[in-house]
């Protein structure tokens, strides 16, 4: 929650050009303390649906202690669905039409599976487009995850994705870029994100589409943008929300395609993730596995609880800080009625006031 600048002291003026979410006194009284109201589109497929949502309600649990957020999960009709994901879709999850009515005071999109070479092909493009449409004139901001950025940089600002030489697949370092937006302060200036993905949205198309780099990667390119007013669209290319777990299971994942015949080669470890001790291991594991395949035996037992005890996380806490920054700079400036987006006073194309800064 931010402090409220109730006197002239200079350090409320120094922790503002900082970064740091100082509130005016005006902007205090007219406040009034009330939960939030989190929509949390999942478009991803069966087998990770369930994942992908406590990812996101961790990470959003814990990145804000005081206030009260209430997260209301849904998806798209039009994404096929197996038995067991639509009767757990039709018992827990609500109807956009449904949060339309009631309104929500910000928005997380997910990614979702990818089978065509342009995202317009795909069952969600249509759908997911009409979802953000709605979100721009009524929600105070969308927080947009991988294939999500990759879709909303398409049909709004033309930027299509690029294939990439490879998978771009492990745990790599970011710095900030711009230490003074909201959404970065007080953060580590240097921390590490989980990537997973085989095409990517360059620094100069973020750059042309007239948007907000806050932080970037050497190795894996730009993680954490926003549109041009500061808030209206949050932009992932990441996956901040993995469990320490996530990246492993994507290995045993990629390994039993192998396995199965639905991939030709061996997967590689993902990058900067494994220990030596553990890269041994799945060394071994992978001679057991070659030796089984030749000689036409069962599938040897992955040693994943061998591994698991030894992963390391170094990027969850930063992970945090960034939601809590997101999640208090949305309190700070959504309408005590959730149908509209901005309180009185507030600027829609200047929500944060950065343009005069």
């Amino acid at each position: 929650m931010p402090l409220v600048a109730h006197s002239k002291l200079p350090t409320f003026e120094r922790l503002r050009e900082e970064g740091q979410n100082i509130l005016p006194p005006g902007r205090a009284i007219e406040q009034h303390i009330r939960e939030l109201h989190i929509g949390l589109l999942n478009m991803m497929p069966d087998k990770a649906l369930e994942a992908t949502e406590r990812q996101f309600f961790h990470l959003v649990g814990e990145a804000n202690q005081i206030a009260q957020i209430y997260i209301y999960p849904f998806t798209l009709n039009e994404l096929p669905r197996g038995a067991k994901a639509q009767a757990h879709i039709e018992q827990h999850y609500s109807a956009f039409e449904e949060l339309k009515e009631k309104g929500l005071d910000a928005l997380i999109i997910t990614g979702a599976n990818v089978t065509h070479p342009n995202l317009s092909e795909e069952p969600f493009w249509g759908p997911l487009n009409q979802v953000v449409d709605w979100a721009l004139e009524n929600v105070t901001s969308v927080l947009c995850s991988c294939l999500a950025t990759h879709a909303v940089m398409q049909f709004h600002h033309n930027q299509r994705r690029t294939p990439m030489q490879g998978k771009l697949w492990g745990v790599f370092n970011h710095h900030v870029v711009d230490r003074h937006h909201p959404l970065v302060n007080d953060i580590n200036t240097r921390f590490d994100v989980p990537h997973s993905r085989f095409n990517q949205i360059s620094r100069e198309q973020f750059d042309q589409a007239g948007l907000k780099v806050l932080v970037e990667s050497a190795e894996a390119g730009v993680h954490l943008a926003v549109s041009a007013d500061g808030l209206r669209v949050v932009y992932f290319q990441g996956h901040p929300e993995y469990d320490t777990i996530s990246l492993l299971k994507e290995y045993k994942r990629e390994v039993m395609l192998y396995w199965e015949g639905h991939r030709s080669e061996y997967p590689p470890f993902p990058d900067n993730y494994f220990r030596l001790r553990d890269q041994a291991i799945l060394d071994e594991y992978q001679d057991h596995l070659f030796s089984a395949k030749t000689a036409g035996g069962p599938m040897p037992e992955f040693p994943e609880a061998l591994v698991t005890a030894s992963l390391q996380n170094t990027w969850h806490d930063t992970a945090e800080a960034v939601l809590g920054n997101w999640i208090g700079t949305v309190y700070q400036v959504t309408h005590q009625d959730r149908r509209l987006p901005f309180m009185e006073g507030v600027d829609p194309e200047d929500p944060l006031g950065l343009r005069g800064a």
